[in-house]
């Protein structure tokens, strides 16, 4: 049985215990519905189109984040791979902040950017930036010094090292942060939106919750799932491109 095999079967085991549960009336639907219910909201919600502006609002956040975080995550770990130096000053200095549970500063960035989307944007932004950038510093800042020493033996300049030896030697390791950092601010925005916003997949959930309607808050919460997983592979699919060229 491959992994593909195993994944599957992990969700389908999952699908059928949720089912069981709610038909033998072990779980009240308040809490959890029955998974027809939820399958028929779902299919409903995606039909009639009203999935389509909390989806174009999540994912305006997102591509907006993101690009934040990637281009300051590479710039900031390709300057702090320069020098050994920096990469001991630098590299333990953002894995320390990293671990810092982030989500202490979402507050923060409600008191300065608001309820709208752009605290959700700084919000994202700052919790993928701590992945892309750590690898960034780990691909470009220890890249092994042999292949430096012998390029620049054979009078390489400065563009032809970076193009030939360094970006070649770091880019696996970078695309690794790039996919890890996308996931990131795809779940820590969608999270903000829990939190506090008047628009997007995140308020969908939190509204329908408050209402107590659970079958279209866990139709909500079933997309969001689904479209991490497509993002996730998708994501996987460009790295190993990415690894080949």
């Amino acid at each position: 049985m491959n992994a593909r095999m195993i994944q599957l079967a992990a969700v389908l085991a999952v699908l059928a215990a949720w089912h069981l549960v709610t038909a033998s009336g072990l779980i009240s639907p308040i809490f959890l519905p029955a998974l027809p219910e939820v399958w028929r909201q779902l299919v409903r919600i995606v039909a009639s189109g009203q999935i389509v502006e909390p989806l174009t609002v999540t994912l305006t956040e997102v591509i907006i984040a993101y690009t934040i975080a990637a281009l300051a995550g590479i710039a900031v770990g390709y300057l702090a791979s320069l020098s050994p130096f920096a990469v001991r000053v630098f590299e333990p200095l953002f894995s320390s902040i990293y671990a810092i549970p982030i989500v202490i500063l979402f507050p923060l960035c409600i008191l300065f950017f608001g309820i709208g989307p752009e605290s959700k944007i700084a919000f994202g932004a700052t919790y993928g930036f701590f992945p892309i950038v750590l690898n960034t510093i780990a691909g470009f800042g220890h890249v092994d010094a042999r292949y430096v020493r012998w390029a620049r033996s054979m009078g390489a300049s400065e563009s032809q090292l970076f193009r030939h030896v360094m970006l070649p030697a770091a880019l696996p390791v970078v695309m690794s942060g790039l996919r890890i950092g996308f996931v990131i601010t795809f779940a820590s925005t969608v999270g903000g939106e829990t939190l506090a916003s008047l628009q997007g997949l995140g308020n969908r959930i939190v509204y329908f919750g408050e209402l107590m309607r659970g079958a279209e808050m866990f139709a909500y919460i079933a997309f969001v799932i689904a479209f991490a997983f497509l993002v996730n592979a998708l994501s996987l699919l460009l790295e190993s491109r990415g690894r080949r060229r």
